[in-house]
């Protein structure tokens, strides 16, 4: 997972350095430090610009900031900034703007000391002069208000930075397509135009012409040692030599394309395999693809393929899922697709094995089968408007129940329970226009994932 880079924009008045001199900023310096320190602990590497008073100052930061390429800009107004010395540079960033309004004391009325401590904690009102301007100018902003040592307020500054750098990856995936889409599967289809100018992302497809280039690249020395690598890290019961073979190599194939092509996200669809070229479809390379921490999703689907990708930039406990089957006794769904998971949340080691197969000519192949491990996940589904986007979101708990092998003939599962009983969340989920595509994220504060609704511009919704 790429470190999450920010850049942080201290804002501060030149009055008060002509009148006091610099070492006035003290505390205030001081106090941001610390809360720098707080937020790289929290695994996100900082690049600090100077304390910007006057406008060629916050252009200078400014630029630095787009230079670098930073995820996400963080402001913290050291004591009131006129905002016209700072609005023309923050309306020129690239990144988000998150606004941290915080101060360095955390109590002023029973300080014996009070009138001492205005000059260090009055940032707030340049926090409201700058808001205001960006308000009436269109950008968004987001806002983390507390004192850093007694609230949590550098965890929620550090969830809307990791908010930040999922919106920038999908802006930026490029996606891969073998096989192209699902013939008639309407719900998450979009057109690649549409894709690249809403969202970002580019399409690339695997066409038979790139199958051949590709196949021809992988030898008999890298697919024996991928197959002891698999032995390394799955249970492997596998009979069928001679089919696990050329799954692999159809797998190393689409791996060596992804790399050099820089794809961080692909799909299969299971139905084309022999239209495009490849010897079976690669069911191990689907599951290593996301244990490697990139995107997949079945059956030709870019759109959550590249959603599942740009969650992985923050959220490594991440896969691709669908919803299977309800069980209406117990308020579950079983979680489940024919043989693509990350493997990285099995609740058991996973199973790589024989995978009978009739769905193209190639034949019988095999796969790794996984049961999903336990704990709080959230079902996160991107759905296709006419010119908007859904973002659902839908948290609740992955149960620890279900087979080493899958609920039925070799194939992933999981039990999801979500936070309302089973006939309202359907229901719920169906009205918000939610497709039967999804990521899942283990562990993920919805706050987080609300941002990063908002900062991609999608209408978010929450079943829960």
């Amino acid at each position: 997972m790429k470190k999450i880079k920010v850049g942080f924009l201290p804002l501060y008045i030149k009055l008060y350095d002509d009148a006091n001199g610099v070492g006035y900023r003290a505390p205030m310096e001081k106090y941001m430090h610390m809360a720098i320190n707080m937020l790289e602990a929290q695994g996100i590497d900082v690049v600090l610009s100077d304390v910007c008073r006057i406008k060629p100052e916050f252009d200078a930061a400014a630029a630095m900031f787009n230079e670098a390429d930073v995820d996400a800009v963080v402001t913290m107004h050291l004591a009131y900034s006129p905002s016209l010395e700072s609005i023309e540079a923050l309306l020129s960033l690239k990144a988000p703007i998150i606004v941290f309004d915080s101060t360095p004391d955390y109590e002023l009325i029973k300080s014996a000391a009070f009138k001492g401590k205005i000059g260090p904690n009055h940032g707030i009102h340049g926090v409201q002069d700058m808001c205001n301007l960006l308000k009436r100018n269109g950008k968004p902003y987001y806002i983390c208000a507390g004192h850093a040592l007694h609230s949590e307020v550098v965890a929620e500054l550090a969830g809307m930075c990791r908010a930040a750098a999922v919106k920038k990856a999908y802006e930026t995936m490029k996606i891969g397509s073998v096989g192209g889409s699902f013939t008639g599967m309407g719900d998450f289809l979009i057109s690649d135009e549409r894709y690249k100018n809403d969202i970002g992302s580019e399409v690339l497809y695997m066409t038979p012409e790139v199958v051949a280039e590709y196949i021809a690249k992988v030898t008999d020395e890298e697919v024996e040692a991928e197959i002891a690598a698999d032995a390394a890290k799955y249970n492997v019961q596998v009979t069928w030599q001679e089919e696990y073979r050329a799954a692999t190599k159809s797998g190393l194939a689409v791996r060596k394309w992804m790399e050099e092509k820089g794809i961080g996200s692909v799909t299969c669809n299971f139905l084309t395999m022999d239209i495009c070229g490849l010897p079976k479809m690669p069911f191990p390379e689907c599951c290593k693809v996301l244990e490697r921490g990139q995107g997949y999703a079945g059956e030709g689907d870019v759109l959550t393929a590249g959603l599942v990708g740009s969650l992985f930039a923050a959220y490594p406990a991440t896969t691709f899922t669908e919803m299977f089957c309800p069980d209406w006794e117990q308020d579950v769904i079983l979680m489940s697709h024919m043989g693509e998971s990350n493997p990285n949340l099995a609740q058991w080691k996973p199973v790589l094995c024989d995978k009978p197969f009739n769905y193209n000519s190639c034949g019988n192949t095999v796969g790794v089968y996984t049961c999903a491990r336990s704990g709080n996940a959230t079902i996160v589904n991107l759905a296709p408007m006419n010119d908007s986007f859904n973002l659902i979101l839908c948290p609740g708990k992955m149960l620890d129940i279900g087979l080493e092998r899958g609920a039925y003939k070799d194939a992933t599962q999981g039990w999801f329970k979500p936070n309302k009983p089973l006939p309202q969340f359907l229901k719920e989920y169906s009205l918000a226009g939610g497709t039967h595509h999804s990521a899942m994220v283990y562990d993920v504060d919805i706050e987080e994932l609300k941002a990063f609704g908002q900062m991609m511009g999608f209408n978010v919704i929450v079943v829960e």
